[in-house]
């Protein structure tokens, strides 16, 4: 038996001209927008013969240029524009673009990223230890010390010294002495540690 390939018209609108009909006909190529409904219909079978007759797995899933085998019994259509017309139904695989979406999330996962101002004071080890036995806490660590000295407690700039960066004496020495003059100098000119970090996050400086 000879196969000819009967290939679907695809001219929107116009219902095409009579095509050859031909009753040994029983190989069919897929046009873009086809289904296995519309070309069973078309060719006078049935989607569970197609399917049987092709060993298709996945009834939703065919592809354009894909070749069908049709039961001997099946006559090419006098007008396939109908399913072809369906084509935009059918291409709805850009379904297939949802992973798309899926890579969007992506960005989430960058967040994180943010959270390494922690582990840089944390870096500091000892020092930072340190800041925390002598009475500091983590929120002047990160509000002050570090926008400050980078947690260098022999920081300087040639006028100001230490922890917090100050030209007060106790911007020298160990890092236990450094943290009482820190804390000492916050809560006289501010009020209080909270005040100094909200000053010191409006002005740049304290």
């Amino acid at each position: 038996m000879n196969k000819k390939v009967l290939t679907a018209l695809a001219v929107a609108g116009i219902a095409t001209a009579a095509m050859a009909t031909d009753v040994s006909a029983d190989t069919y190529t897929v046009q873009t927008g086809d289904t296995l409904s519309s070309i069973a219909t078309n060719h006078n079978t049935t989607i569970d013969r197609i399917i049987s007759v092709n060993k298709i797995t996945n009834a939703n899933l065919i592809f354009a240029g894909q070749q069908v085998e049709l039961d001997d019994q099946a006559v090419a259509p006098v007008a396939q524009q109908t399913p072809v017309q369906a084509a935009p139904v059918q291409q709805a695989a850009p379904v297939q673009a949802a992973p798309v979406q899926a890579a969007q999330v992506a960005p989430v996962q960058q967040k994180p990223v943010q959270a390494q101002p922690v582990s840089t004071a944390a870096a500091s080890g000892s020092t930072y230890d340190q800041f925390i036995a002598a009475g500091g806490n983590a929120a002047m660590w990160q509000s002050i010390v570090m926008p400050e000295s980078g947690g260098n407690v022999n920081a300087s700039n040639g006028q100001y010294h230490g922890l917090g960066q100050t030209n007060q004496s106790w911007g020298h020495g160990s890092v236990a002495s450094q943290t009482a003059g820190m804390l000492n100098y916050a809560n006289s000119r501010y009020g209080s540690v909270d005040n100094a970090i909200s000053f010191r996050a409006a002005n740049g400086w304290w």
